[in-house]
């Protein structure tokens, strides 16, 4: 079975789906299974996936994150912006309004302050709130009324969605919670396993690293959801058995995170009992192209800096045809299969913030040979070696030693010697080439090669500070131990202007617009970075189970409340 006939079917069963259950817990029981295994159901005591997205089938943020990255109101009426007066001009405020009527599983009323505790509670200094960070630039978080709250922060935040968005910053209740503050919060066990929430499901019984048994919830806020009356939550194993559960076996209608090969995972899809399914966020396998002299026969002072500029890289035209000559869609095909995408955008998404530019898609020998002739890059001594004054056009490309990066690295080699490029390889231990260490010449910060690959994403759904990593005088050199985000030692001063016109906008949709500009300037116009493949996740259910929804951005399981059992 083909990767692309395991789409259609995901897609066919979609669309055949009723569009949604009757009532509450109709459809009887649904079972998930994650590799990993939760140990604990408080996101404010664990960094871990498992834990964050079991988490979320009980405790709910006031926003999330939908499937494209957009924000949506949960606990909320809606999200506070500046046009909706929701988010101060100056960007120092945002303030939230509960929806009404809301109920906690225990049938008490959820308050404005249940949210000022959830922030007390993670802003303890004594409480080691994983998600601290989250708060971090947070003044104060004041109750206007029982349903309104106020969050200040300390100066002015272009992107202040960071506190209660997500699965990763969900309320959680004051009266439960009262006293586990700062370091008596791991010591809660039964409000840690235990937590009374919003969401669709309620926890009967957990045995932390092996299995949470959960039912319907209530007092959710749609009497009609979930339709599940029973939820078993499994833990543990590895990605291939989790796989085989759902997809051969049928024991499963949910595996989370199908880390395994393309052709593994369309021999199993072969079993018909359920679908893979996959999804898209930021992270993206791209070629970086060192616009300094990485010779050796330089000194250590100035080799791989801004004082010696690359004798050829340095041309954009050089660039441009570098890229047109690679076939990302060969790319996606023996390296990811359903998990991958072709790109050309450094931020794929979310959509607000992703270039519609498509330029780089179909690839384009003689085009890329017509470009370099064009700028007098030819082959003058009949070698099969073009050169740029003088300079044969000899890159070194290195990577870090991965099966499916020197599979990518044997293909880009050969579509570079069709256009008079001759390509040296050179693989680098992950350990050595991500480590950072100063003295070594085989880092990706040092950049010892003319080009290099590897796949880089952001945090959360706002790339201004992912975006700002090619600001001028950001490189790594040996004034700064080799650190430094801008691995490119690209410069441009109306790029930085646009960075700091970034940093004062809190309109969304002027932010996209920003974005988009910066992405392509370093992209499409500049060709210092070029993005090859959008690096997705996978995971699966079962043929019978509908509403699946899978998302990158928030929890998993974000919109488990809409799952529903597909009748025969």
């Amino acid at each position: 079975m083909s990767i692309k006939s395991i789409l259609l079917g995901a897609a066919a069963s979609f669309a055949l789906a009723p569009a949604a259950m009757a009532e509450r817990g109709a459809d009887g029981h649904v079972n998930i299974i994650y590799w990993q295994a939760p140990s604990i159901l408080n996101p404010y005591l664990s960094g871990g996936t498992k834990d964050i997205e079991s988490s979320s089938l009980i405790l709910e943020p006031l926003g999330r994150f939908d499937q494209d990255g957009a924000l949506v109101p949960f606990l909320a009426q809606e999200i506070p912006t500046v046009s909706n007066g929701g988010v101060s001009e100056d960007l120092t405020t945002i303030t939230w309004k509960l929806k009404e009527g809301l109920l906690w599983s225990d049938g008490t009323p959820v308050t404005s302050e249940d949210v000022v505790f959830t922030a007390s509670y993670c802003m303890d200094p004594d409480g080691g709130c994983a998600q601290f960070s989250k708060f971090d630039a947070v003044d104060t978080v004041e109750a206007l009324d029982e349903l309104t709250v106020k969050v200040t922060f300390k100066s002015p935040q272009p992107n202040p969605y960071l506190p209660f968005m997500g699965g990763q910053s969900p309320i959680i209740q004051a009266a439960q919670f009262a006293e586990c503050l700062g370091a008596r919060a791991p010591e809660c066990t039964e409000a840690n396993f235990n937590p009374i929430g919003t969401g669709p499901f309620v926890v009967d019984e957990f045995k932390p690293n092996d299995v949470i048994s959960m039912s319907a919830n209530p007092n959710y806020r749609d009497p009609a959801k979930p339709a599940f009356a029973t939820l078993t939550f499994k833990g543990g194993g590895d990605a291939t058995a989790a796989g085989r559960a759902v997809l051969e076996t049928g024991e499963f209608d949910y595996a989370w995170n199908l880390q395994l090969a393309p052709e593994v995972l369309a021999k199993m899809a072969e079993g018909g009992k359920g679908v893979p399914v996959s999804a898209f966020g930021t992270l993206v396998e791209r070629i970086e192209m060192n616009l300094t002299n990485p010779s050796p026969d330089l000194p250590p002072e100035t080799r791989a800096t801004v004082a010696e500029p690359h004798p050829f890289l340095s041309d954009l035209a050089v660039r441009k045809a570098l890229s047109m000559a690679i076939d990302r869609e060969i790319l996606v095909e023996i390296g990811y299969g359903q998990a991958g995408r072709p790109t050309c955008n450094l931020v794929p998404a979310p959509a607000r913030f992703a270039s519609p530019n498509t330029d780089c898609m179909t690839q384009d020998i003689e085009g890329a040979k017509a470009l370099l002739d064009e700028a007098g890059i030819v082959d003058t001594d009949g070698d099969g070696v073009r050169e740029k004054d003088g300079v044969p056009l000899k890159l070194l490309f290195q990577t870090s030693t991965n099966a499916v990066r020197q599979n990518f690295q044997d293909a880009i080699k050969a579509w570079w010697s069709e256009i008079g490029v001759e390509t040296e390889l050179k693989n680098v231990s992950s350990s050595v080439f991500f480590g950072g260490d100063p003295g070594s010449p085989d880092t990706f910060q040092k950049f010892y090669a003319d080009v290099e690959m590897y796949a880089n994403n952001f945090d959360g759904t706002d790339p201004q500070a992912y975006l700002a990593m090619y600001r001028c005088g950001n490189e790594p050199k040996p004034s700064s131990q080799w650190q430094g985000e801008n691995i490119n030692r690209y410069c441009d001063p109306e790029y930085d202007a646009l960075l700091d016109e970034l940093a004062k906008t809190g309109e969304l949709e002027k932010r996209g617009e920003i974005a988009i500009k910066l992405n392509e300037m370093i992209t499409k116009e500049s060709y210092t970075i070029v993005p090859l493949v959008d690096r997705g996740r996978v995971s699966a259910h079962s043929n019978s189970l509908g509403g699946v929804v899978l998302n990158t951005w928030d929890s998993e399981l974000w919109n488990a409340a809409d799952w529903y059992r597909i009748k025969d």
